[in-house]
């Protein structure tokens, strides 16, 4: 028997004296699902998050074994950006105070902007892409995707918002503390388009909100766990999401069951019959 499956002897006898247990059998199942959930959420998620997955999958495990599981497996959570070796830190490059402050309800267009940037999967590498909503109707205003997160991607997306909607006004863009948006080209857009800059504090992801989530939305509607081909495919259907569905057609209840698109048109007719 141990020639035909190609184990030890003293292997295959321990292991009758010392079969797994059905606890170690259902850990190493949690462990699959444990580590798809790491992976997806781009190697950052922690087990409070990863726990929070399970539970929406179904499973009925104890936040403490879900924490025993990860710290066996070496999972953790990513706090921050890495750093090199050597890097002895220091304050990033320009951080504007948080003028938003959680006041997400906003009465007219053009008044306050949020942004952020997500990972998405694919065969051939990572997907970065960087939105901008408009937080009167929630609308995606503006999006950039690119295979290299770096400044020009969250500056396109501002590029292609300030574009489409050509604010008269002064408006309030509000972002975390990202490296592309503490730097200075990103400043300097903000300055020579009469925008105001204004920032989440530190590692606080319930001062954006908003923008995370439109994106639990994206993956959950649209994206579902699944791994794309590669960068072209990832783009075409996040376009197909967000252009031809999430803005003109998807039902939003912060809008009153109206989507965002048609939010915004109702509001300019009120606006044009008074």
């Amino acid at each position: 028997m141990c020639q035909v499956l190609g184990v030890q002897h003293s292997g295959y006898y321990a292991w009758l004296l010392h079969p797994e247990s059905p606890r170690a059998i259902e850990d190493r199942r949690l462990l699959v699902l444990i580590k798809q959930s790491w992976l997806e959420s781009g190697c950052v998620y922690g087990y409070r998050k990863i726990y929070d997955d399970l539970r929406e999958l179904g499973e009925t495990c104890g936040k403490g074994r879900v924490e025993r599981i990860t710290h066996q497996s070496g999972i953790q959570a990513q706090v921050g950006y890495r750093k090199p070796k050597g890097f002895k830190g220091g304050a990033p490059s320009v951080v504007a105070p948080n003028h938003l402050e959680r006041q997400f309800d906003v009465q007219r267009p053009n008044a306050a902007w949020v942004t952020d940037i997500t990972m998405v999967r694919t065969y051939e590498g990572w997907l970065y892409l960087a939105v901008v909503l408009d937080l009167f109707s929630r609308q995606v205003i503006g999006w950039s995707m690119q295979s290299r997160m770096e400044a020009d991607l969250v500056v396109r997306a501002l590029l292609m918002a300030v574009w489409r909607r050509q604010p008269k006004s002064e408006v309030l863009v509000h972002s975390d503390q990202g490296s592309q948006y503490t730097g200075y080209d990103w400043q300097d857009f903000l300055k020579s388009h009469n925008l105001v800059s204004s920032m989440s504090r530190r590692g606080n992801c319930h001062d954006n909100a908003v923008a995370e989530s439109f994106f639990q939305l994206l993956k959950r509607e649209r994206i579902k766990r699944r791994i794309y081909p590669n960068r072209q495919a990832a783009r075409a259907d996040i376009f197909d999401y967000i252009e031809m569905f999430y803005n003109r057609q998807r039902k939003h209840g912060y809008n009153g069951m109206l989507s965002p698109v048609e939010y915004e048109k109702r509001y300019f007719m009120k606006l044009a019959s008074v």
